[in-house]
């Protein structure tokens, strides 16, 4: 494989995706990686790219090649540095973790079959754990990935991200840590869900005198169906607006509009990806603990707000036109994800682990030639309601 000529900018205000797919980045320059799109083996080596040697890194881009183990280890910190048992780091990956068990083992309940689990490691700290199920009973693919990646960011990314002023050139230290999840089921009736909750910080940069590091949270939760059903959407959205409202009631209504604002598919009249739900991010208002007690609310609220949907609908019959039309929002979805989302495009530019950062797309999906709903159908009123945003609560 040719390397990608890639041009990575100044970042304002670096999210967390953005920031667990590159250990390192150039600002302003253009660079050149070589992606890696071998799938990890469970082994001890490291895992290799196709021309079976580390990946080629021009202008200070460096990505370090994940090493694939056999168990996931107990935590994915490192042994030394700010990583006490109360410090914010340990305190969220304990978090993440706890919230992948939870959820994976309500899916399985579900599915009756089991996910899958690969676990790696990374040289310089860090490491990540995948669990994906595929081809199960009910979930025609469903992925709960967590990961901690330490790395180095330009310091024109730091300054664009906190506003800070200087002229330091030395990279700066930064950690992030994160839970992410899409899962799609077999039946048209219902929806694909998707979450992530993450944590990031960064030190202050050289000659930045007392300058405190820099850190915020970001997350959000999300529904997409293939068909509309009221009474689902209002299940989904009061589960998470009751969790919002229990650390602050204008937190529904500000991050259910900022979900609706994002998930836009511009090229499409401006489709959503689905019916929205919440998303907030460089949220660092208020508390670390406060904050680390809303994104683990939100973490929780998952099975609740979306199991009982599945259940509920595994069952229901279906049309082959039904099945199409789900296929057809399926290929909606993998057009969100390759064209806009900032951490699939970013990942796929920087040479990330290309199986975690395409665990979202489905198994299957399709492309029509002018497929146009007929006026007055459940699929005309999904695409109005992919349109023009919807309440669904009160």
């Amino acid at each position: 494989a040719r390397p990608l000529p890639v041009r990575v900018h100044a970042l304002r205000r670096p999210t967390f995706d953005q920031m667990a797919s590159a250990m390192t980045m150039a600002v302003g320059r253009p660079v050149q990686v070589r992606l890696t799109t071998r799938p990890a083996q469970k082994t001890t080596r490291v895992v290799a790219t196709r021309a079976q040697h580390k990946p080629t890194v021009h202008a200070s881009v460096g990505i370090e090649q994940e090493i694939a183990i056999d168990e996931a280890p107990l935590t994915l910190l490192r042994e030394t540095g700010d990583e006490d048992k109360n410090s914010m780091r340990a305190r969220f990956e304990k978090m993440i973790r706890a919230a992948q068990d939870e959820i994976v083992s309500a899916v399985e309940e579900l599915d009756g079959k089991k996910f899958q689990e690969d676990a790696w490691t990374r040289p310089g700290g860090g490491g990540g754990i995948s669990r994906v199920l595929q081809d199960g009973n009910v979930f025609e693919k469903a992925g709960v990935n967590v990961s901690v990646v330490y790395g180095q960011m330009p310091p024109e990314a730091y300054r664009a991200a906190t506003g800070e002023q200087g002229a330091g050139k030395e990279m700066i230290p930064f950690f992030a840590a994160g839970i992410s999840s899409v899962m799609h089921p077999k039946n048209p009736m219902a929806p694909t869900v998707h979450f992530n909750y993450r944590y990031f910080e960064t030190d202050a940069p050289s000659g930045a005198e007392g300058g405190p590091k820099s850190w915020w949270f970001g997350g959000g939760t999300d529904l997409t169906p293939a068909y509309i059903f009221n009474d689902d959407a209002a299940h989904f959205h009061g589960t998470l607006k009751d969790v919002c409202d229990k650390h602050d009631s204008a937190f529904y209504p500000r991050f259910k509009d900022w979900a609706d604002e994002y998930f836009i598919i511009k090229h499409r009249m401006n489709e959503r990806r689905g019916i929205g739900g919440v998303f907030f991010d460089d949220m660092n208002d208020r508390s670390p603990d406060e904050l680390l007690a809303f994104a683990t609310d939100m973490a929780g609220a998952v099975v609740p707000a979306y199991v009982p949907l599945v259940a509920k609908h595994k069952d229901d019959e279906f049309t082959e036109t039904e099945r199409e039309w789900q296929q057809m929002r399926r290929g909606r979805y993998v057009e969100f994800n390759l064209v806009y989302d900032r951490g699939t495009t970013f990942g796929l530019r920087t040479g990330g682990r290309i199986e975690s950062i395409l665990m979202s797309l489905p198994l299957t999906a399709r492309w029509q030639y002018d497929m146009q709903p007929a006026e007055g159908s459940r699929e005309a009123d999904a695409v109005d309601a992919f349109r023009n945003p919807r309440s669904w609560v009160a």
